[in-house]
């Protein structure tokens, strides 16, 4: 049975067709379900409310569905929701459906057999919705109890991710189970390099939304297991544990370097891009392991030439030379 109740929003350019899947939907028992005629409109219909379920057609004028998608995801970020979205299209191949998916594209139905397609993807994005938004509610509580608590002084209390501290202790655990159980340990540091330009342009209200948010997509950009913790005003640091050394490299990180200097960040002031510079750190057995706060200490000096080259820099510890006795 579907659950009468989900929000869903249809945006499709042609009417007729629009209509069409909203007769659809009802039809099958879905009560909450709204129409919008342009990517613009139902961008305006979200902002007032949001939905569990996104059904827009991938090409509209002015703005088409893959860049719908885009500025979906943003909201989402904003708002600490998660929105499915399946595409309408005639297109097919993998390269576009791949990078569709990579733009944030969750399914796809393709017009030609949309009849039989459309009600079962509906009930398994209602599934994949329900979950992805009862965790982020889970995770959201979790990290305001932990806001509340403030065990050991280890959290950022605006972001509920770790502080220096915890950083420190968190790239000497990485440390020791590279050591122990081979791979190597890696820093990774990312500087919001227009800070002190945003804090002379905005209120500490908007600057405060800017920095949780970038915690949030810095969250989603990482693997489950890896590290990211606020270390001072301007700051994140990721900690990861990767099998190889060789891994650590720029093309590794290069994602995360993109997600923050080309996708701006949603506030209630509207849209505001950051700049972001990234240097990264890494050690393994065969280079020997420095102290957490040596390695820290290295990544932040290296910064500079990170910002001026625009480049992700990475260090490769080098080994530490064996003096006689």
């Amino acid at each position: 049975m579907p659950n009468a109740d989900l929000p869903i929003l249809v945006v499709d350019d042609a009417r007729f067709s629009g209509a069409v899947i909203t007769r659809t939907l009802k039809s099958a028992g879905y009560k909450d379900v709204r129409t919008a005629n342009s990517a613009i409109a139902g961008l305006e219909a979200l902002e007032n409310r949001a939905v569990s379920v996104l059904i827009a057609d991938w090409l509209m004028p002015e703005m088409d569905g893959l860049e719908l998608a885009g500025r979906v995801r943003q909201l989402d970020e904003a708002t600490n929701h998660f929105t499915y979205i399946i595409l309408l299209t005639a297109k097919e191949g993998t390269k576009v459906l791949a990078h569709a998916f990579d733009n944030g594209v969750d399914d796809f139905i393709n017009k030609s057999v949309m009849n039989q397609q459309l009600l079962p993807r509906v009930y398994a994005a209602d599934r994949l919705a329900g979950i992805q938004n009862r965790l982020l509610k889970e995770n959201q509580l979790l990290i305001e109890s932990n806001q509340r608590l403030k065990k050991n002084n280890l959290l950022d209390p605006l972001t509920g991710l770790g502080n220096l501290q915890y950083a420190v202790r968190r790239l000497d655990d990485a440390m020791q189970h590279a050591e122990s159980r081979g791979g190597a340990a890696c820093f990774l540091l990312i500087t919001i390099d227009n800070y002190n330009e945003l804090k002379r342009m905005h209120d500490k209200q908007i600057l405060r939304q800017i920095i949780v948010a970038v915690g949030r997509r810095l969250r989603q950009l990482v693997r489950p297991l890896d590290i990211v913790s606020r270390i001072s005003t301007d700051e994140f640091a990721v900690i990861t544990h990767q099998d190889d050394i060789q891994h650590c490299n720029a093309a590794t990180y290069r994602r995360i370097y993109d997600a923050l200097n080309v996708k701006a960040i949603k506030t209630s002031k509207g849209f505001i891009s950051i700049k972001a510079a990234m240097c990264m750190s890494a050690a393994d057995s065969a280079t020997s392991f420095p102290k957490p706060e040596k390695m820290i200490s290295v990544t932040k000096h290296q910064i500079n030439q990170a910002r001026n080259t625009g480049r992700l820099m990475v260090i490769k510890w080098r080994p530490t030379k064996k003096t006689d006795d």
